[in-house]
């Protein structure tokens, strides 16, 4: 068992991981608009809770154990949100302040997914910032100690409009309160192979000046992923795109519980297309330079190889030579997640993901849904863009830009 990231060099990685983190935003904002129209405003709000709720415990437990930063108090809470798909660095820019290891702070300077959804109305946000998010903050902390309370100083709706910074949250341990109960969909996604998944141990044998090999030491303002090393960066992708992986199967069972089977296919599928080409529209921007990729079929394969939905290797079986991928059946079919949405019965997906390379090119498909072939060819003509990825690209995270930043020591206050 080998991570495929591994392929890459620590500098390569450094810039795909906060990448990586960035595509839970945008998996998101592609689910919710399509859940909007199938299920209604309520409808989406209740499948946001759960599918965050059911996922975001499993794998800050499993962050927390790669990279050995295990504990129960705020220290360990407040390195998970820097580590998670749901707080993507600077985008969701977190500012932490620890009073001590029961009590803390954070607040928000920018707030990306405030902004892609303050132009749809008071509604929405009051719905992300206070139906979602008071269960879902909760949800994660709680993972770390289930006396962990997370509550407002204030958020939005704005006011004044332009109020900065865009919220401000408490952190408690109150060991007499009572635990936040988990959503039943918890227990079925802790099942999935994507849960269980064995990864590659991070390798402690290189020197200091290869990189950190954990995320043991102090807790930093801003994670500087140049400071990890190869092999630690590489489980960080690994467990960042699992991430993905329980979210979306949380995601998917919490439309089953409430659509037809009909509108649950088409809002996976769609909310996978969306998602499936902005990421490899920004993959292929940020590792261009780095990796040579310009815009052969060759390069869009290699997009492919690389892409979250085709990830962990331990997940997904996949080889690439040249232009053509291999898939054969994987744990990521028997979760009957993105995997099984995607081949030769179901083409979009891959369509999207190489034509974000280029717009004439295309996939040859051959064999089964667990079993095939894809073979990036040049058309003549470009194709348009997929609706899904227009609906997907009016989230501010299609066209975001990370700044360098320092990894500055936090001291508790």
């Amino acid at each position: 068992m080998s991570s495929r990231y591994a392929d890459l060099t620590r500098a390569q990685l450094a810039v795909l991981v906060p990448e990586l983190l960035l595509t839970g935003h945008l998996i998101d904002r592609s689910g919710m608009a399509h859940c909007i129209a199938a299920l209604g405003p309520d409808g989406m709000t209740e499948v946001a809770i759960e599918e965050w709720a059911a996922a975001s415990p499993i794998y800050t437990q499993r962050m927390q154990r790669a990279l050995r930063f295990e504990g129960t108090g705020v220290t360990t809470i407040f390195k998970g949100m820097q580590l998670e798909i749901g707080a993507p660095p600077q985008f969701m820019d977190f500012r932490y302040t620890v009073h001590d290891e029961t009590h803390g702070e954070f607040h928000l300077d920018h707030c990306g997914a405030l902004l892609d959804v303050e132009p749809m109305g008071e509604d929405y946000v009051r719905r992300m910032c206070h139906e979602i998010e008071d269960p879902t903050f909760d949800a994660t902390a709680v993972a770390t100690n289930p006396h962990a309370q997370v509550r407002p100083v204030h958020r939005p709706p704005r006011t004044p409009a332009d109020r900065a910074p865009h919220c401000a949250w408490t952190v408690r341990i109150d060991d007499d309160a009572e635990p936040a109960q988990p959503t039943p969909l918890l227990a079925v996604n802790a099942r999935t192979r994507a849960a269980t998944l064995e990864l590659d141990p991070i390798d402690p044998s290189r020197g200091p000046d290869d990189g950190a090999a954990d995320y043991s030491g102090p807790l930093v303002a801003d994670v500087d992923f140049a400071t990890f090393s190869a092999s630690a960066l590489a489980r960080i992708a690994d467990e960042v795109v699992l991430q993905m992986h329980l979210l979306n199967l949380a995601f998917h069972a919490a439309v089953a519980e409430r659509a037809t089977a009909d509108q649950r296919r088409h809002v996976v599928l769609q909310q996978l297309v969306g998602h499936a080409g902005l990421t490899a529209e920004r993959l292929h921007r940020a590792l261009a330079p780095l990796l040579d990729l310009g815009r052969s079929t060759e390069d869009a394969a290699r997009v492919l190889a690389l892409h979250p939905a085709l990830n962990p290797a331990a997940y997904v079986a996949l080889e690439r030579d040249g232009a053509t991928v291999r898939v054969a059946a994987s744990p990521a079919h028997e979760d009957g997640g993105w995997l099984a949405l995607t081949g030769p019965h179901s083409p979009e997906p891959l369509r999207a993901i190489v034509r974000a390379v280029d717009p004439r090119l295309d996939v040859e498909l051959q064999g089964d849904p667990e079993e095939w072939t894809a073979t990036v060819v040049r058309r003549s003509d470009p194709a348009p863009e997929h609706p899904a990825v227009a609906v997907t690209r009016f989230s501010g995270g299609a066209a975001f830009a990370f700044q360098p930043r320092t990894s500055l020591p936090l001291t508790i206050r």
